[in-house]
């Protein structure tokens, strides 16, 4: 006799991942010394943006505005490293994607 349920269900649901909120801090991906490196290279260059802002005179200021580039330059990339690598965000992009960037 024929009932109606000849397939039964062969593969399992997709398991769901959990929920993470999006700045959820981890240190897992800056351990031993590359930490610290990096809040000290973060710190130095805002200090150095600090102290460039500080010059009210200078006869050329050609390198000075170089220096305030590179030192704000500096200062911005090192705050995406330390989002990217200290936050849940590595593994929304993945390796792979954190290695090209």
């Amino acid at each position: 006799a024929m009932d109606g349920n000849v397939y039964n269900e062969t593969t399992e649901p997709e398991a769901r991942r959990p929920r993470r909120l999006p700045l959820g801090c981890t240190l897992r991906h800056l351990r031993g010394w590359r930490l610290p490196v990096k809040v000290f290279q973060t710190i130095f260059s805002i200090v150095a943006v600090v102290c460039e802002e500080l010059v009210e005179e200078c006869i050329t200021c050609s390198g000075l505005y170089f220096f305030e580039f590179i030192s704000c330059s500096a200062f911005l990339l090192s705050l995406l490293i330390l989002y990217v690598y200290c936050t849940d965000l590595y593994e929304s992009l993945g390796e792979a994607k954190v290695q090209k960037l």
